[in-house]
């Protein structure tokens, strides 16, 4: 059994601890907020764009009206753009995103290159030897559309460019505070159908019964709207992404105060009891030593 004074140091350790768990949780709360405003903030302009562009790339023929519509033979190499925290603390958050990524083009027969954003990801890739051909860390929470952009111009490049035929996005979806979900998206090329179920699943606004009348004409409309679109997707995507980790993150942190409130309790439960035998015994020893000392007074007399 540790000592008294083992017991004390321990449990001001944990104090001390316990106070460090709960600012982190009152900090997670507030960047999560900050998330979730700066994506119904960026929300209606990513409606409208999506409004336009479908209704262009709907058309017969669209393939052909923009590189980025078409698909391809799929001979080349598969681009994955993965979406981690840039520190733990978050339970299984991290985690999550690296395992459903593995599982998910474990059987994918082309070559499978991976860009992360997130310091975390990307330790996780480099440990199972996965080529990474970029990587982007330490953005500012919540991040601005200018801090994502070169993501989106980097994917939209290379794409263009042939080096690959497809472009993944792995993001973790922001249900609720105690609900993330893992997605894996189709970037590119982009399939209007897919965009269109995948904003139905989500609650996005699928009215399309607008009447358009474009300036200048659509070819160079889709030159501009596309790659913009493209890469409002990884912003929001980083967002919902963030918006979880801070979730698992404060959820995390509100279970290990909790924890340390319990072996606190225990803790001081078993403090009190071997203080109060130490006085106990410390009492006896006076006793016992009184007594012997009226028992030789008296012997002598």
């Amino acid at each position: 059994m540790p000592s008294i004074r083992e017991m004390r140091l321990r449990i001001r350790s944990i104090k001390n601890i316990s106070q460090v768990t709960r600012a982190l949780e009152t900090v997670s709360a507030s960047y999560v907020r900050k998330a979730i405003q700066a994506v119904n903030a960026s929300q209606p302009y990513a409606d409208k764009a999506w409004k336009v562009l479908l209704h262009i790339a709907g058309q017969p023929g669209h393939e052909s009206l923009h590189p980025l519509l078409k698909e391809r033979s799929g001979s080349n190499a598969v681009l994955v753009l993965v979406v981690s925290g840039d520190r733990g603390l978050a339970g299984a958050y991290n985690v999550n995103v690296i395992r459903e990524t593995m599982r998910y083009f474990a059987d994918f027969s082309q070559q499978v290159d991976y860009i992360s954003v997130g310091r975390k990801g990307r330790e996780m890739l480099l440990r199972r030897h996965k080529k990474l051909v970029a990587e982007f860390s330490h953005l500012p929470s919540p991040p601005k559309f200018i801090d994502v952009s070169p993501i989106g111009r980097l994917i939209v490049d290379d794409y263009l460019d042939g080096k690959y035929d497809q472009v993944y996005i792995v993001y973790t979806q922001f249900v609720n505070m105690i609900r993330q979900e893992v997605k894996i998206r189709k970037l590119l090329p982009f399939d209007v159908s897919e965009e269109a179920s995948q904003r139905a699943e989500t609650g996005g606004n699928n009215n399309n019964h607008s009447v358009f009348s474009y300036e200048p004409d659509q070819t160079e409309l889709l030159d501009q709207i596309i790659p913009r679109f493209t890469a409002l997707q990884v912003f929001h995507s980083i967002l919902s992404s963030q918006a979880s980790e801070h979730a698992a993150r404060m959820v995390a942190m509100r279970s290990a105060t909790d924890n340390a409130r319990e072996l606190l309790s225990n803790l001081q439960l078993e403090y009190n009891k071997a203080r109060q035998q130490s006085i106990t015994n410390d009492i006896l020893d006076i006793a016992g030593g009184a007594e012997a000392l009226a028992q030789s007074s008296a012997g002598e007399s």
